[in-house]
């Protein structure tokens, strides 16, 4: 409800908001609304999509902890694909974030066919990997003992669902490719609606092929897996029809498959720029799967019982992710319009704000902290980790605010290397091994050993921090 009276109020505002490049700063607070401009829609369709995910969470976690368990883990090898697939855009995004703010079509353009060409082959890659190796993944995550948990029953239900997602990551990254370009031109309503379709079709197909209802066949985990594919061809369908039927206001999308070619030597240079990006988060999601794989040597049940925090957790955590995004795609057009003074000005500000709103978010999370766990059909044990992960998560949400909007202000003057240092090397570097020798070699209750590796990303903040105010990221990428 929050979130939709704050687009009410700037809405209105839209119109003065696309392009930061020849704007006036009229008031103080126009940062703020053109930031939230193009963050509630994020927001909105991430949030939407992450409350279906919650939603099939607990759908799934009705037919068993075996069910949930498994459903999470195979989540956990999609999400690394998911962050390869932002990584691949992010980089030339820095380059379209600019390049709509000098004005440069042409530049843009070569941008979207870069993006479509990273995407389809990762998605290609991502289908290999997974058919082949998947069983061998999965695996990782079931050495932990539990007398309540059958680790086979988990290995056969989460390859089921696995198998099925396969479908779904060409059309996944396809959307990714224009709802990230439609944003770098301050467009983020299509996107959003798009989201709002795909999340329709996998409500109701999700309740249809779970359970067997209105003549369906019931297919547990199978069912969950299939309405997510046909929600994600839903999303992809919708974003591409009604992109190109508004080509005049779109101008990109003109002509944009008369040729796939790119220009070798101005892309050469975008993608080596880019690569650190894609490392960056395909390395770091990499991370955090080896980090639930590290605390899941205290057994399934913690599995478990971060799959509850997780889909609650995801829920909000949109707020600092939506924020990042759009200062990422502010501070760049900042940038390509050399307007140093102001991207510095609005960097920091737009951090203290995103810290602020992540407080709201702390005190939700831990009213719900109680409530949520009991309503899975699972163990008392396993609610009540899944419990305390939750109010351990949201204590750190303020620090997950800053971190966000610092990684994306450095990212947005293309301090790609810098990022992979700040954020992935950072991840394997410190929590990682803390993780695993805590989980490992000591009696330290989970609880504790997460709530320590949580605490790890302080370092990055206080780092972070200096790196900004330093100015080192204030570079116009496109400037001729």
């Amino acid at each position: 409800m929050t979130i939709c009276t704050v687009w009410i109020m700037i809405i209105r505002n839209k119109n003065d908001c696309r392009n930061v490049a020849g704007e006036k700063m009229n008031n103080k607070n126009a940062i703020y609304k053109k930031a939230l401009l193009l963050a509630v829609p994020m927001m909105v369709q991430n949030g939407i999509t992450n409350a279906v995910s919650l939603v099939d969470n607990l759908m799934v976690g009705r037919l068993g902890t075996e069910s949930m368990t498994a459903v999470s883990i195979a989540g956990q090898l999609i999400f690394v694909f998911n962050l390869a697939i932002f990584g691949g855009i992010s980089g030339p995004g820095i380059y379209g974030a600019q390049y709509y703010g000098q004005g440069n079509t042409k530049g843009f353009q070569d941008i979207f066919r870069l993006k479509l060409w990273i995407c389809i082959l990762c998605a290609l890659a991502g289908i290999a990997v997974f058919f082949f190796g998947g069983s061998q993944l999965i695996s990782l995550y079931l050495h932990g003992t539990s007398a309540d948990i059958d680790a086979g029953a988990t290995l056969e239900y989460s390859l089921q669902y696995l198998h099925i997602m396969l479908l779904g990551l060409i059309p996944f990254s396809i959307t990714q490719v224009y709802a990230s370009s439609l944003r770098e031109t301050g467009e983020s309503m299509k996107p959003m609606i798009a989201g709002v379709a795909s999340v329709v079709v996998d409500v109701v197909f999700n309740y249809f092929l779970i359970y067997g209802k209105f003549g369906f066949p019931r297919l547990g985990v199978r069912g969950a897996a299939i309405a997510t594919v046909l929600a994600r061809v839903v999303e992809m369908t919708v974003v591409i029809v009604w992109s190109h039927a508004k080509r005049e206001e779109h101008t990109f999308l003109k002509e944009i498959y008369r040729t796939m070619k790119l220009p070798m030597h101005e892309m050469g240079i975008v993608i080596r720029k880019g690569i650190p990006i894609f490392l960056n988060e395909f390395l770091w999601a990499g991370g955090i799967a080896v980090l639930t794989q590290c605390y899941s040597i205290r057994g399934l049940q913690v599995v478990a019982g971060l799959n509850i925090s997780n889909a609650i957790c995801n829920l909000l955590n949109v707020v600092f992710v939506a924020m990042g995004n759009a200062v990422g795609i502010l501070i760049g057009q900042y940038l390509g319009a050399s307007k140093f003074e102001e991207a510095k000005k609005n960097s920091t500000k737009l951090m203290w704000f995103t810290g602020a709103m992540c407080l709201l978010l702390t005190g939700i999370l831990v009213l719900c902290s109680r409530g949520f766990p009991a309503l899975y059909d699972t163990t008392p044990e396993v609610k009540d980790l899944g419990r305390w992960f939750i109010v351990i998560t949201a204590l750190f949400f303020p620090l997950q605010g800053f971190l966000n909007v610092l990684y994306f202000t450095l990212r947005s003057g293309g301090k790609t290397v810098i990022t992979f240092l700040f954020d992935s090397v950072f991840t394997w570097v410190i929590p990682v091994p803390v993780a695993f020798v805590l989980s490992s070699y000591t009696q330290l209750p989970i609880l504790g050993v997460y709530a320590i590796v949580q605490s790890m990303d302080m370092i990055k903040v206080i780092v972070g921090y200096i790196l900004v105010k330093k100015g080192v990221w204030i570079t116009n990428l496109v400037d001729s």
